[in-house]
């Protein structure tokens, strides 16, 4: 189950498409959908949590906090709309998409892709623009 909470002024729209989504994502993956959280919030609710559970004091547009069990694919993934925002005038994108590619991002490191290395960085892109254009077709 795919649930969204908000700890800002957002509202996600369309939220039973991008719940089909990520449920066909993830089974795509062969991994079973569990319990994901999203979190909407501003910078300073993510930067707190940045600080308290990672100990990084840096701004991010996502933290990921995995509760997978085997292949059931379940966590909280607490995405900044502010940071969204800006990155989508940094990479020249719209904000929808921007906010899909990093909700994804999010699913994709509870299956496992990691970005700490150039190539790691290169395969979760690849997965990310894959599953962007499920989502528009």
């Amino acid at each position: 189950m795919v649930l969204f909470h908000s700890e800002t002024d957002f509202n996600l729209t369309k939220k039973t498409k991008i719940k089909s989504w990520i449920k066909e994502c993830v089974l795509s993956e062969n991994y079973i959908l569990g319990d994901i959280n999203y979190i909407f919030c501003d910078d300073q609710y993510l930067l707190e949590r940045n600080i308290q559970y990672l100990n990084h004091d840096t701004l991010t547009d996502i933290i990921t906090f995995n509760n997978c069990e085997d292949n059931v694919i379940s966590g909280d993934i607490m995405i900044s709309i502010e940071r969204i925002k800006e990155n989508s005038i940094t990479f020249a994108n719209n904000f929808s998409q921007e906010l899909k590619r990093v909700m994804i991002h999010g699913v994709l490191h509870l299956i496992g892709y990691n970005d700490h290395t150039k190539e790691e960085k290169k395969i979760i892109r690849e997965k990310e623009d894959f599953y962007l254009n499920i989502f528009d077709n």
